[in-house]
């Protein structure tokens, strides 16, 4: 049952990008991020709610909460990064660059928490490296200009450092916390950053230029995160971590499909050998 909870983790979390690509259509994706954020930190509360772990708050050391505030700070700005990629950008382009972070933890955990990485870890890599160059139109590509229709790269790829942080900086601040609690704390960072932002960038006025459809997507994003987080700690919670996570990394499927049928974004045949490199680099983890 616990991989059926994974498969509709990665089910929600695809369905988040579709959701929040329609609401932020006009709507600036900054003030966009902080409205979802409100509807995930609900989510993030309730699950602390329904496991019972409120009460040890008061447990938590200083050490654990530095690292689960940073782990919130990058947190945020890989929403804000993501968000601003997919605004401006193909999903189909954005979501494998995006996903590519798995590969920057897998370095950055080496580095820094001492986890071996084995053979078949770094053939899966070449094969998530070589599927997101794939995927990336390189024709006429300008990497590093402000002014290029290929800045959502720049965004893209931010989007996936950061959330390789923030796996790093995650699993620090959570040894002796319940994750569940840890989540809700570091939800808690991203909805005072994201709000933050919207402040010092002077886009306060932009809230009531949202019209009512944009709207609905914006929060129907933020409560299919909520759903995707329910379904990935309920899965976590019953089964193997090393088979959860990679499940919940093929969202990208999830997103492709539902990019081609709403946005009519079609995979050539390069992109969707990429898609089929990425599948297979992800699956290898499983091993």
């Amino acid at each position: 049952m616990w991989i059926l909870y994974a498969v509709l983790s990665s089910f929600f979390a695809g369905l988040t990008s579709i959701l929040a690509k329609i609401g932020i259509n006009k709507t600036d994706s900054t003030v966009a991020t902080a409205i979802r954020t409100i509807v995930v930190v609900i989510f993030s509360w309730i699950m602390v709610l329904v496991v019972g772990s409120i009460n040890t708050i008061s447990n938590i050391e200083t050490k654990s909460l530095v690292f689960l505030i940073l782990s919130g700070l990058a947190t945020g700005a890989s929403w804000l990064c993501y968000f601003r990629a997919i605004q401006i950008g193909d999903i189909n382009k954005v979501v494998p660059i995006d996903k590519s972070s798995t590969i920057i933890t897998i370095i950055l955990a080496f580095i820094f928490l001492d986890e071996a990485i084995s053979q078949l870890k770094i053939f899966a890599i070449i094969l998530i490296a070589v599927g997101t160059f794939l995927m990336i139109d390189m024709k006429n590509f300008i990497f590093f200009s402000k002014d290029s229709t290929n800045a959502w790269f720049i965004y893209a790829l931010l989007s996936a450092i950061f959330a390789a942080l923030t796996a790093i900086l995650g699993k620090i601040g959570i040894e002796n916390i319940e994750s569940n609690l840890g989540t809700a704390i570091r939800t808690v960072v991203v909805l005072i950053m994201s709000w933050i932002m919207v402040l010092v960038e002077g886009k306060t006025k932009e809230l009531k230029k949202i019209n009512s459809k944009e709207l609905k997507f914006i929060v129907l994003s933020g409560f299919a995160t909520g759903g995707s987080w329910l379904f990935y700690y309920k899965a976590l919670q019953d089964g193997l971590a090393s088979v959860v996570v990679p499940i919940d990394k093929l969202s990208i499927v999830f997103t492709i499909i539902f990019s081609y049928i709403i946005f009519k974004e079609k995979l050539n045949k390069k992109t969707f050998l990429g898609l089929v490199l990425i599948i297979a680099g992800t699956l290898l983890m499983l091993v």
